[in-house]
């Protein structure tokens, strides 16, 4: 079947189409690349600092200025709160005391404690006193800091050694966005521990700890619930030397789920000094407001049962 005049035109402009220059454009693709030296590490290298620096730090306690930013999508707004004084007190295997300071007046603003298990928040300009577990959450998008824990904060804190009979460690190569020694945003290749939790029934992504090739160091911690969702995103930055132990300065916990965000700058801290159990000891004041956050939930599923 012969082509036709306008169907032999039309194919010549196809097949001029590559050597035309008006029809595209080419530009430069340039991959702004950190130029700091790297160091190198195995599996087992990254492995055995996080299980050695965990065994090293049996407490802490330290002086802390506390900036907390509340908002993001889901609440269309981000509200930052005047920074505060505080105080942090941290025992393994799980003990954490947190006081947090009003600004100028330096009156407490709230005072939490937990054992690992059970924790104890007292608000004194509330006259609120709230205790129950740590893993019964109060979701209320008006007042997003409610739902903070006191375990929160301490697994933030003081990274847990990995667990050879019940996690697996994974390690691959990735990219993280920095910024160089003259301010400008690169990057930069580091090392991803991935530790997959040994389930009943399953495996799960516990954590992924990131570590910077300049350093070596922990730099970024995220943490997963059992469907692989982010809960708390921490990142780590400004350390130093407190006898033999590293320890940042900056650490900026990220809660995604509840909006919020808290970043402890440490002003003073000491490591492995004795805290007797008193330290970890909140009692109820007289005339506060009790708020029994078991005995809510208990009450919220019989109402649940009774609508079925």
């Amino acid at each position: 079947m012969l082509l036709t005049r306008r169907h032999l035109t039309l194919l010549l402009v196809i097949a001029t189409f590559p050597l035309t220059g008006c029809l595209f454009r080419s530009r430069k693709y340039e991959v702004k690349a950190s130029t700091a030296p790297l160091k190198t590490a195995t599996k087992e290298d990254l492995i055995a600092y996080v299980n050695s620096q965990a065994t090293r730090i049996q407490s802490m306690q330290a002086t802390v200025d506390i900036d907390t930013t509340v908002g993001g999508a889901k609440r269309g707004k981000v509200t930052d709160y005047q920074q505060i004084r505080g105080y942090v007190l941290a025992r393994k295997p799980s003990m954490l005391r947190m006081i947090g300071l009003m600004p100028i007046v330096r009156n407490q603003a709230f005072d939490m404690v937990s054992n690992g298990q059970q924790f104890k928040l007292w608000i004194p300009p509330k006259n609120r006193f709230v205790e129950g577990r740590n893993d019964i959450e109060t979701p209320n998008p008006k007042q997003p800091l409610e739902n903070l824990r006191p375990q929160h904060i301490y697994d933030a804190l003081l990274l847990r050694q990995i667990d050879a009979d019940g996690e697996i460690a994974v390690m691959a190569s990735g990219m993280e966005t920095v910024k160089d020694d003259k301010g400008r945003v690169v990057e930069q290749p580091d090392y991803e521990l991935d530790v997959i939790r040994r389930g009943e029934h399953d495996y799960s992504l516990a954590r992924k700890i990131v570590f910077s090739r300049t350093d070596l160091l922990p730099h970024r911690q995220i943490m997963y619930d059992e469907n692989g969702n982010t809960i708390t995103d921490v990142t780590y930055g400004g350390y130093k030397d407190y006898e033999g132990a590293n320890f940042p300065s900056q650490i900026e916990i990220k809660r995604p789920q509840e909006e919020y965000d808290i970043t402890l700058t440490i002003l003073k801290l000491q490591l492995n000094a004795p805290l007797a159990n008193d330290k970890f000891e909140l009692n109820q004041p007289p005339g506060a407001d009790v708020i029994h956050l078991n005995e809510l939930r208990r009450q919220a599923k019989i109402q649940e049962a009774s609508r079925r």
